[in-house]
């Protein structure tokens, strides 16, 4: 395991300042799609052009849905983050509505350089921006990258939660 670096607000006021964090367009959906594909490469052994459906959902609605890439000094977009507003009961929140992370991602070669954090800044501002007070998020039990970005980027672990279902017929 690589040592951390730690980050600092230098880090992502270099990243935002450039301008290199942006809302996703429609422009945008093949390098969101291989980005989503490089988080979520099980999800139901889909490719990652199979995801152009709920990206297209996502940018139908803007006050809803957020999804801003970053971009690397070449252009190129390295990470993502995906919030939506929720309204129903989010785990470990005392508020609603609700931001949440829905998904989180920076390319491997890019992390430890503030992007995560700029791209957690943007979903900051775009859940204040609808009044809400509390921006929540959910990783697996054995991610623990994920749960020191989470740390590292001011969000507190408020439970673990167990998954049960029964197949009805």
């Amino acid at each position: 395991m690589r040592p951390r670096r730690r980050l600092v607000e230098a880090d992502a006021l270099s990243v935002s300042d450039a301008g290199r964090v942006r809302p996703a367009t429609a422009a945008d959906l093949a390098d969101w799609a291989r980005l989503r594909g490089a988080l979520w490469p099980d999800e139901e052994g889909e490719e990652p052009n199979d995801h152009e459906g709920e990206m297209r959902e996502a940018l139908a609605r803007p006050e809803r849905d957020l999804c801003v890439l970053a971009f690397d000094a070449h252009g190129r977009a390295c990470g993502f983050a995906e919030a939506s507003l929720r309204t129903d009961y989010v785990n470990g929140t005392d508020s609603s509505p609700v931001g949440f992370l829905e998904g989180w991602y920076v390319a491997p070669e890019q992390r430890g350089r503030g992007v995560g954090r700029a791209l957690i800044g943007a979903v900051e501002r775009w859940t204040r921006e609808r009044g809400c007070e509390e921006l929540a998020s959910d990783s697996l039990l054995d991610n623990h990258d994920a749960h020191h970005a989470h740390a590292a980027c001011g969000f507190e672990e408020t439970e673990r939660v167990v998954y049960f279902r029964k197949r009805l017929g």
